[in-house]
């Protein structure tokens, strides 16, 4: 049997896991709504309030100072911006609203589960101390501020 030890994330890196605990959060509170019957609706404003004031600006920082340590053409970074890619069209699709949910719950966990598990595990292995500076630089703090106005997963 293989013994996996977990990796310990630089220290510049662990906002953006907080970021991925967050996003988590989301699936969770997604198959919880569904769950509980919730309307549609209701987990169709959060997942767009949540898109808009957190995911967003997550997958710009990703796109702008985490992937570009990697070489261009990057398979796993090909792979993370396709992600992006789906889950943007998915989060902003206005028809088939319940099964747009169900598949943004679905990518979302996998993506995450990725990044975590291996993009990011290459990242920190290649790079630079100047380069985990400016990740952190980019995001520095934890600001993430829940949406109170309709806590349906309660």
């Amino acid at each position: 049997m293989e013994d996996k030890k977990p990796l310990k994330r630089a220290t510049e890196l662990q906002p953006l896991s907080h970021d991925h605990h967050y996003a988590l959060q989301l699936c969770w509170k997604i198959r919880t709504g569904f769950s509980k019957n919730i309307a549609v609706e209701r987990i169709k404003l959060y997942t767009d309030w949540f898109f808009e004031n957190s995911l967003a600006e997550h997958f710009k920082l990703e796109e702008q100072d985490v992937f570009t340590v990697l070489e261009p053409g990057n398979e796993l970074v090909k792979r993370a911006l396709l992600d992006h890619e789906s889950l943007t069209t998915l989060f902003h699709a206005q028809s088939d609203v319940k099964e747009n949910l169900e598949k943004i719950e679905s990518l979302l966990k996998a993506h995450i589960r990725f990044e975590e598990r291996e993009l990011f595990a290459e990242v920190q292995k290649i790079a630079t101390p100047q380069q985990l500076e400016k990740i952190e630089a980019a995001h520095a703090q934890d600001d993430f501020k829940e949406y109170d106005k309709d806590e349906f997963w309660l």
